[in-house]
């Protein structure tokens, strides 16, 4: 059985988020979660959060009856959001464009049986 979970629009860049999830793709969710909680990085709250909801999601789609212990997460995937665009003001009258970037993740788990 799989099982998904999404948050969009994360204020945070796609790159940096896909360092994290690159750490954890392949591994079982409890196992996952145990790395993410001692990463120092702003994505990884993010991260454990959605695997999180991802398993819950799993439970609620079994009712009940699915080993939430043996999920693993087949799929993490980093997207890039939408780019906000800013403007900083330079000298002499100039302007640089600031991009802020935003991402969407996806976690799919499903059971190893």
């Amino acid at each position: 059985m799989e099982a998904s979970a999404t948050v969009r629009y994360v204020r945070m860049s796609p790159r940096k988020v896909r360092i994290v999830a690159n750490m954890i793709r392949g591994k079982r969710v409890e196992d996952a979660l145990g790395v993410l909680t001692l990463l120092p990085k702003k994505s990884a709250r993010i991260i454990s959060k959605l695997v999180h909801s991802a398993a819950s999601n799993a439970d609620d789609k079994s009712k009940g009856k699915a080993d939430v212990d043996s999920l693993v997460i087949k799929m993490i995937q980093v997207d890039n959001g939408p780019i906000i665009k800013r403007w900083m003001p330079r000298a002499m009258g100039r302007a640089n464009r600031i991009q802020r970037r935003t991402s969407h993740i996806t976690v799919v788990v499903h059971d190893e049986a």
